[in-house]
């Protein structure tokens, strides 16, 4: 029987022949990853000294785990934290990556996100690596059982198929496409499943977008994302792979639990009302024109890459940002900031106005410069609940970097295209 994307990269990593969609079996991860977190990555670590006596790993090349929170205050607790991980690192010998950036980019970077490759980690934005034809899959603390065993049991979703046509129009990018399928198909339009994404839409897509997309599959009840890789992600992949690597397409006649089809070049700014990023809360930007922002922040592991800053920088370029509203501007990666400040990119946003940080978290989960009560913030973030990013009382607003950047400049809601024709 013919196969999707998903079902090849599980058939492949549970060492049989095929599987479909609804069999439970043991499947054996690429890699295994976390990043430092407390009651998260030091629990799992002293659960596996202590309640299944661990002492020495198997495999420890297929665990790695990444320092990217809690790095912008320099206190003797965010080091404590930080040490417990490094210590458990070196007693498992453990590839641990500090301070480079925000991990989900980072393993990409470093080689990990590899075409045909299986990766879990506890976070569901693990499903951007789909952007390069890996399945990226959030277990949350069903993590422990793959550290424990080298393997987890899991359920093979269905697929849904997402045919995209077109191109992006000017100031409109793959935050405006995945919050359209959102507001379209609804924030359970795809729970349970895997979102493949194919056609010459999604092969017209930079990397960085597909990354981008992938990233906020979890806003459709999915379980991952994933793109049929094509020669920009093969020619990625070929440049920074840290091991063999075996591409997956699916087979015609696949079974998908549906098919759409959508036309980029159809497509306008959209913004996600504050609350979550349910169907209901999705928005033109027009629909909000006139409502005032206090902050605004670009970055997170799903819109800070090098694309961003750029769509950020053309936005802004001969521009100063609105004296009421503070612009915060934080890489995704550390190679990210090196490329900005080589482009020059950072040096447009810096006469701007903006502020630009060093890559972490700490921006998108409230830790570093948190909001304050009252304050309206539009954000590339990649959640908006009451309090993720500050008070309880503060507003948070998503959209492109397009999106976020006009409306810094404009002190309200406004899309690029009418910052352009100011």
């Amino acid at each position: 029987m013919p196969s999707t994307i998903t079902e090849k990269i599980l058939a492949r990593a549970a060492g049989v022949d095929r599987v479909q969609a609804g069999d439970n079996l043991p499947v054996r991860p690429d890699y295994m990853i976390a990043y430092d977190f407390p009651g998260y990555t030091d629990v799992m670590f002293r659960q596996m000294h202590d309640d299944f006596g661990i002492r020495e790993l198997v495999e420890p090349e297929r665990y790695l785990v990444f320092i990217d929170h809690m790095l912008t205050k320099g206190t003797d607790k965010e080091q404590a934290v930080h040490q417990v991980t490094r210590d458990w690192c070196e007693f498992y010998g453990i590839s641990l990556h500090e301070a480079q950036g925000i991990g989900h980019q980072v393993m990409a970077e470093l080689g990990y996100a590899l075409p045909g490759n299986f990766l879990i980690h506890f976070d569901g934005h693990i499903s951007g690596a789909g952007a390069f034809g890996a399945l990226g899959w959030g277990v949350r603390r069903d993590l422990l059982e793959a550290w424990v065993s080298g393997q987890i049991h899991l359920d093979v979703p269905r697929t849904t198929r997402f045919e995209l046509t077109g191109g992006f129009a000017p100031g409109v990018d793959s935050r405006d496409l995945v919050h359209h399928i959102i507001g379209e198909f609804g924030a359970d339009g795809c729970a349970h499943q895997v979102m493949e994404f194919a056609g010459p839409g999604a092969r017209s897509m930079s990397i960085d977008r597909r990354q981008g997309l992938c990233g906020m599959a979890m806003f459709t009840g999915a379980v991952s994302a994933v793109f049929e890789p094509d020669e920009a992600a093969l020619n990625y992949a070929r440049r920074v792979a840290a091991a063999d690597f075996t591409p997956q397409l699916p087979d015609p006649g696949a079974e998908y639990a549906a098919v759409h089809t959508i036309d980029l070049s159809a497509l306008r700014p959209q913004v996600v009302l504050p609350g979550s990023a349910r169907s209901a809360h999705t928005r033109g930007a027009d629909e909000l024109s006139g409502t005032p922002v206090t902050k605004a922040f670009i970055g997170s592991c799903a819109s800070g890459r090098i694309e961003d800053i750029r769509a950020a920088a053309l936005v802004l370029d001969g521009r100063r940002i609105d004296p009421g509203v503070e612009l915060n501007v934080v890489p995704t990666s550390d190679a990210v900031h090196r490329q900005a400040e080589d482009e020059g990119l950072l040096d447009v946003l810096r006469e701007a106005g903006a502020q630009i940080a060093r890559s972490s978290c700490d921006f998108c989960f409230g830790y570093q410069k948190p909001l304050q009560a009252g304050e309206n913030c539009i954000s590339t973030g990649v959640l908006n609940i009451s309090g993720r990013m500050g008070s309880t009382d503060a507003n948070i607003y998503m959209g492109s970097a397009y999106t976020v950047a006009a409306s810094a400049v404009a002190g309200t809601i406004t899309a690029a295209e009418e910052v352009a024709r100011s």
